[in-house]
């Protein structure tokens, strides 16, 4: 049976011999502790001590590190320490757990308007360069259709209609549901604040325009952005984590090619189908609640959308819905790529990548309603 670490000492002159026995290991951990405060203090005040390992039976890096903070608490006090007749495996368990002091350093204490602008100024120089990082890999993704436009038999058609599967089939129930529900939520809310004036049928006007123009495609796109494009950055970062990617650079493929290209087509393609089905959702939730709250007719609410909305109203939405895929594919693409070796970095990147894509898609979104008000569309 292992005995309990102790240590017994041996005086001569300026030199102490201090002779361990026993198991210093983390199974042993509090009277580990009382050996090595027991050592420390006899030593104190000599100018030499001499660590014998002869008689140490088992050793781990806990007793290791231990052994070590001794020795370097005898050294700060002006005792010179060395190891005698150490094995040969715990002279290097010794040396690569040996104890180690971390400095920190002390936090510079500075004005607040001065932290304000320093973080500013670093959000800045952020957002230019992922600005500059988002125009050089769209370089790329268009490199890449170009290719797959001269050279069919590099186009990935499994690939592209998987992920349209994947985006528009299978997230198609939720986002008809939630775009249904806002039409009623607008259409109730709209008719409960026109009825005070006598107007309650101009609420199909409001609602035609407003979820044609704006509301159907902007929340398609943020479900997209949080249910695909999250997608899209889990599975990059965590083949970057497994090395997968650099394992298709070894093979001779493009990755931008092969994992990026493809999902971003998707996305391209089924945002403007589900944006469509958005608006048919959303305009029949409009529909009920006019009809069994505002008393609205299903025959008078289609024959005054039809007066209300042309075809351009219907086609704004439409428009702006392959800009916004292709912000959302290329954000969650590039944050997914740039994840590192850890958990940790994977989920810093995908939620990255889904408030910087919600972002964009306001972004673009408010762009698009500028130009179209200055072309009077």
């Amino acid at each position: 049976m292992v005995s309990e670490p102790a240590f017994s000492s041996a005086r001569s002159q300026d030199e102490l011999r201090i002779a361990l026995s026993g198991a210093w290991t983390i199974g042993s951990s509090k009277s580990l502790e009382t050996a090595a405060q027991g050592l420390v203090a006899d030593a104190k005040g000599m100018s030499h001590a001499v660590l014998d390992l002869a008689k140490v039976d088992r050793m781990d890096t806990a007793g290791a590190w231990l052994i070590g903070r001794c020795r370097a608490q005898l050294e700060a006090a002006g005792t010179r320490t060395s190891i005698a007749q150490a094995r040969p495996e715990y002279e290097i368990l010794i040396e690569e757990a040996h104890f180690r002091e971390f400095k920190t350093e002390k936090p510079v204490s500075r004005s607040l308007l001065i932290d304000v602008l320093s973080d500013i100024g670093r959000n800045v120089v952020s957002f230019g360069r992922d600005l500059l990082a988002g125009v050089s890999f769209l370089g790329e993704v268009m490199a890449s259709m170009v290719k797959a436009i001269v050279s069919p038999s590099r186009f990935r058609g499994t690939s592209v209609v998987f992920h349209i599967e994947t985006f528009a089939f299978r997230g198609l129930p939720i986002i008809a549901l939630i775009n249904f529900l806002v039409g009623c939520i607008v259409a109730q809310q709209s008719i409960f604040q026109l009825q005070k004036f006598g107007a309650a049928t101009f609420a199909v006007d409001l609602i035609g325009i407003l979820v044609l123009r704006e509301l159907a495609v902007l929340l398609t796109s943020i479900m997209v952005a949080g249910r695909s494009g999250s997608a899209i950055t889990a599975e990059l970062g965590s083949m970057k984590m497994r090395e997968e990617i650099d394992a298709l650079r070894v093979m001779g493929l493009d990755p931008i090619d092969v994992l990026v290209m493809p999902r971003i087509l998707a996305l391209i393609i089924s945002l403007p189908l589900l944006t469509f089905l958005s608006d048919m959702s959303a305009i029949f939730g409009g529909l009920l609640v006019a009809w069994f709250y505002g008393g609205i007719s299903p025959e008078v609410f289609m024959a005054r959308l039809q007066s209300a909305i042309a075809m351009n109203t219907f086609l704004v939405g439409l428009i702006k819905a392959p800009f916004m895929a292709l912000v959302i594919g290329m954000i969650a693409a590039m944050e997914g790529l740039a994840t590192q070796g850890s958990a940790e970095s994977l989920g810093r990147q995908v939620t990255a990548s889904v408030v910087k894509s919600i972002f964009m898609v306001i972004l673009v979104d408010g762009m698009f309603a500028m130009f179209f008000a200055s072309i009077a569309y």
